[in-house]
């Protein structure tokens, strides 16, 4: 499992569009999850869509808390972000337009795109229908599209 926490944190760096520290506590979070419920992991048919699985759920459960709503964000940053250890090509432009995304949103991309995921995977890993997949990835492709000034490739006429 260790092995695999790098691929886990950049995961969660971009279901919370560059957050680097929430996104280490998630994988802590999640990683703890996975060995308290150890057993189950074991016994899961695919352990890597388990593990995206407990990493959502653990976002969902961050964004629960009561702090977390009271905490205000301000326009300026007190630090400048790093750049991406791992040699991911993420820009700037595509974080902060990811950052505007609903988080359920965001998550069908990432997992989509970034992962490279089926529709059932992604949907497996959401916890909701193949449908919601469909639309959530298409209005978020939308947005990012407008949000990155991105003109739709016009369909080839044959």
């Amino acid at each position: 499992m260790l092995a695999q926490r790098a691929g886990l944190l950049r995961t969660a760096t971009l279901l919370t569009a560059g957050d680097r520290h929430l996104a280490e506590d998630l994988v802590q979070s999640a990683l703890t999850k996975l060995y308290v419920a150890w057993p189950s992991f074991q016994r899961a048919d695919n352990p890597q869509a388990y593990t995206r699985r407990v990493l959502v759920n653990a976002l969902s459960d961050e964004r629960r808390r009561l702090w977390r709503r009271r905490e205000h964000s301000t326009a300026e940053l007190p630090e400048l972000p790093r750049t991406d250890q791992h040699g991911e090509a993420v820009t700037d432009g595509l974080r902060t337009a990811l950052r505007e995304l609903p988080p359920k949103m965001r998550a069908a991309v990432v997992f989509r795109y970034f992962h490279d995921l089926t529709v059932t995977e992604t949907a497996e890993a959401l916890g909701c229908s193949e449908g919601t997949v469909k639309s959530q990835t298409s209005r978020a492709l939308a947005r990012l599209r407008s949000a990155l000034e991105i003109r739709p490739a016009a369909p080839a006429f044959r």
